[in-house]
């Protein structure tokens, strides 16, 4: 009985500060308000699902880390020297991901974010979409500069351990994901080409994107009209990535590319951000097919939180019809959450606005999204650091305990662990 008092009060504590971490900083309280305007739980749904997230181990299947502010002056006076369009993207993309680590103000706002949401891990971008070695190594630098530099608060977790390591010492991780399949592009063997697959895992890249919108040489992208399925390389990248320990990941990928991949695989693979077609129709959605393929190898769908992707109004309400949707035709099993959202600190606007005018730049090639399957709406309630109102949302509509938990992280832990080497 004493033990159960203490984990009640312990459950307790831990809910009242998911909620006044919200307090801390006026953008998150502002969206905390708004998921509430939202959702309208009552005092008993409210409570249980704070408790609730406080005390699960909550994982990302896909997503960011808090993002930094840039340094508008510091791309201003490189816009000044003449830099061109692939310098500036570098130079800012460095800052949003790593600047925190030198900014102490930042780096506060950065750990108010991480409180706020309630996450212990987040299956971290570590690889800008495409094929590239040089190009995946980007991100990956940066993410490893600034875990590096972060020690005893946000690390890099190697193995699916470290993440229940994390939980346990109240610290935050990321376990890093690539936006692509390397591909050493010169066309002397299969093995050859797909070598660098291990190289990366060695390098701390957990799960790969098969393919981002656009048709590649593993199989379609989800904006393909076409919708082709995978090719001969892209079974042998699957076959890789099995073997290696990479989980294979359809979030971007075209429906017969995404079915084939699901059938290919000899270890659980997901749809790592995505949603349900039957909620939904969206071109970064899948159709029950799809998603049964997906459950049947063990894997999972995690449920994005873009506004424009969701349907029904786009707000936190629309995102948990998705959820909902899921778990009854496919089980809490094959369920996750991956928001493909970052928190966006305060200063942000006014960082961007001291960089003055950029040189125009074509559209991104990977980029393909189709006449109205984006925009910039983004619901106040689908905020990063409202992940705690995502499990009241949970605990409203009805899911058990023990599902909302495997949801949130567990589904995650399990497919990481079946695809890590033994």
């Amino acid at each position: 009985m004493t033990s159960r008092r203490a984990f009640l009060g312990s459950s307790a504590a831990a809910a009242t500060a998911l909620m006044q971490a919200a307090e801390t900083n006026p953008s998150i309280q502002a969206s905390r308000e708004a998921a509430l305007a939202v959702l309208k739980p009552s005092p008993r749904h409210l409570q249980h699902g704070l408790e609730l997230h406080a005390d699960a181990l909550v994982v990302e299947a896909y997503g960011f880390s808090p993002r930094s502010a840039i340094d508008g002056d510091a791309m201003r006076q490189a816009i000044e020297a003449g830099a061109g369009a692939g310098e500036l993207k570098d130079l800012n993309t460095d800052m949003l991901l790593s600047r925190v680590a030198d900014d102490p103000a930042q780096r506060q706002e950065y750990l108010e974010a991480w409180r706020a949401a309630g996450v212990t891990c987040v299956l971290q971008n570590a690889g800008e979409e495409g094929n590239s070695p040089l190009r995946l190594l980007k991100r990956l630098a940066y993410l490893t500069w600034l875990t590096d530099r972060m020690r005893g608060t946000v690390t890099r977790a190697a193995v699916p351990d470290d993440i229940e390591a994390a939980k346990k010492a109240g610290r935050h991780c990321l376990y890093l994901t690539g936006n692509g399949v390397p591909l050493k592009q010169e066309w002397e063997s299969t093995a050859d080409e797909l070598s660098l697959i291990r190289m990366f895992f060695q390098l701390g890249i957990r799960m790969m994107h098969l393919t981002y919108n656009r048709r590649n040489v593993l199989g379609d992208g989800c904006a393909e009209p076409a919708n082709g399925g995978l090719s001969d390389l892209g079974r042998a990248a699957i076959a890789e990535m099995n073997r290696v320990g990479v989980i294979v990941d359809v979030a971007h990928s075209g429906w017969q590319t995404s079915l084939e991949a699901a059938k290919a695989s000899n270890k659980p693979m997901v749809a790592s951000h995505t949603g349900a077609v039957e909620v939904h129709r969206h071109i970064r959605a899948k159709p029950d097919a799809v998603l049964r393929a997906i459950a049947d190898s063990g894997g999972y769908a995690g449920v994005y939180s873009v506004t424009s992707f969701l349907g029904n109004g786009g707000d936190l309400n629309a995102m948990l019809d998705h959820i909902v949707y899921l778990v009854k035709r496919f089980g809490a099993d094959h369920v996750a959450i991956g928001t493909d959202l970052a928190y966006i600190p305060r200063a942000a606007d006014a960082e961007w606005k001291k960089m003055g005018r950029r040189p125009k730049s074509r559209p991104s090639y990977e980029a393909l999204w189709p006449a109205g399957a984006l925009d910039n709406r983004s619901h106040p309630s689908l905020a990063w650091t409202n992940w705690p109102m995502i499990t009241v949302g949970m605990v409203q509509r009805g899911l058990p305990d023990d599902a909302i938990r495997r949801i949130l992280g567990g589904n995650v832990m399990r497919v990481a662990r079946a695809a890590f080497p033994a």
